[in-house]
């Protein structure tokens, strides 16, 4: 009997990352959602998160009913601060997520330990990082289970789309129930509408008009044009109906595209961050910071610290520089409620810091070198945050 494209995907897929078994679904905050139910987080529960992520992944824990407790961040790979987690475990405490900022890999081993010594889940968010490194062995491998996303302006993207991974077959089996039971199939609108924006996606969105383009799929999306990677009902802790997707067949044909090239386009990362680093040494600015003894980031985006923030992202709108700003605030995008997710302003000094100063310079298959020297050319004509 021949496979649907969906499951191929999630076969090749977890060929490639080296794990048994990968469960697809129509967004990647669908698939932590999933997560979350397998391992029965409930009502009162509580989950330890960095006060440094997107207000997508915040969502399914208050969808169930669960508390979001905000670790502060390490200000070199914008990581939670392994020194704080303890701090912050009560006997509510059911799980940790480990994310990988921009593609940093967290401190694997004491996070492990930690959650070992309390008894504690483990979920590594690698929406940010694909095949990045920690001690010779990939992210997405370490703990029970792991979730990525293949949004737009991720490491590889179908449009829209998210991955369950894991090595556990206990966890396999709850997964495989969970989707029997309640999942739902995008319906053809969906998958068609999704088609038309990857090919015009690919058609248009240069270094150059990014910008541009994604001012525009904003205000589409808010007019309900285009599919957007965050509907208008999704900036409120209350879950939308028809939220548990699966794959529609476009995302994943896309994906298995999109696995051909995946060594290249992490080849091809690697050698622009490197890049970035060495010409922001040149002009007396700081490259990224990391051990490169214990970790290999392959980076989704490079992150540089200026001290007027907004004056920078106005002018690359205007002189066509693709200019990223995640994170814009504690639990991106600026336009969260923050006193609806649990956060207080003042949680996380150092998160807060890091919103107000950090942006991100491309790193994606169409940055050629001489684009990455005039986004580096454009950054550095503004302070640089001296942190």
């Amino acid at each position: 009997m021949a496979i649907s494209k969906v499951e191929l995907y999630e076969r090749e897929f977890a060929r490639w990352l080296g794990v048994k078994r990968a469960f697809a679904f129509w967004k990647g905050r669908v698939a932590l959602y999933a997560i979350l139910q397998a391992l029965e987080i409930a009502p009162s529960d509580e989950v330890i998160v960095p006060g440094y992520t997107c207000v997508m992944d915040v969502n399914p824990i208050k969808y169930l009913g669960a508390k979001p407790v905000y670790v502060d961040i390490e200000p070199q790979t914008y990581n939670i601060n392994t020194e704080l987690i303890e701090g912050k475990i009560t006997p509510k405490t059911k799980v940790i997520i480990a994310q990988h900022t921009y593609g940093y890999p967290c401190q694997l081993d004491i996070i492990l330990d930690i959650a070992a010594r309390y008894k504690i889940n483990v979920i590594e968010d690698c929406c940010l990082s694909v095949g990045s490194k920690y001690k010779g062995q990939t992210v997405g491998t370490f703990g029970e289970t792991a979730y990525y996303s293949f949004q737009w302006n991720k490491p590889f993207t179908c449009g829209l789309g998210g991955m369950v991974v894991t090595n556990d077959d206990i966890f396999a089996e709850k997964m495989i129930s969970l989707r029997r039971k309640l999942l739902s199939k995008p319906s053809i609108k969906e998958v068609l509408m999704l088609a038309a924006e990857l090919a015009v996606y690919r058609t248009i969105v240069y270094p150059r008009t990014t910008a541009w383009a994604q001012s525009l799929f904003r205000e589409l999306t808010k007019k309900g044009v285009v599919i957007g990677s965050a509907a208008n009902d999704e900036f409120v802790p209350k879950i939308p109906d028809g939220f548990f997707k699966g794959m529609g067949p476009i995302q994943a044909m896309s994906g298995l595209n999109q696995i051909k090239k995946i060594e290249r386009n992490i080849s091809h990362r690697e050698i622009i961050a490197n890049l970035y680093d060495e010409l922001l040494s040149e002009r007396d600015w700081k490259p990224r910071q990391f051990d490169k003894s214990i970790m290999r980031p392959i980076m989704v985006r490079y992150p540089v610290r200026v001290s007027n923030k907004n004056k920078a992202l106005e002018d690359a709108a205007k002189a066509g520089v693709e200019l990223g700003s995640w994170f814009e605030c504690p639990l991106h995008p600026i336009e969260t409620p923050l006193e609806m997710y649990d956060y207080e302003l003042g949680m996380c000094p150092e998160a807060e810091k890091a919103s107000r100063e950090v942006v991100n310079l491309p790193l994606h298959p169409r940055v050629s070198r001489r684009t990455a020297e005039r986004n580096v050319e454009f950054i550095c004509r503004f302070d640089k945050s001296e942190k």
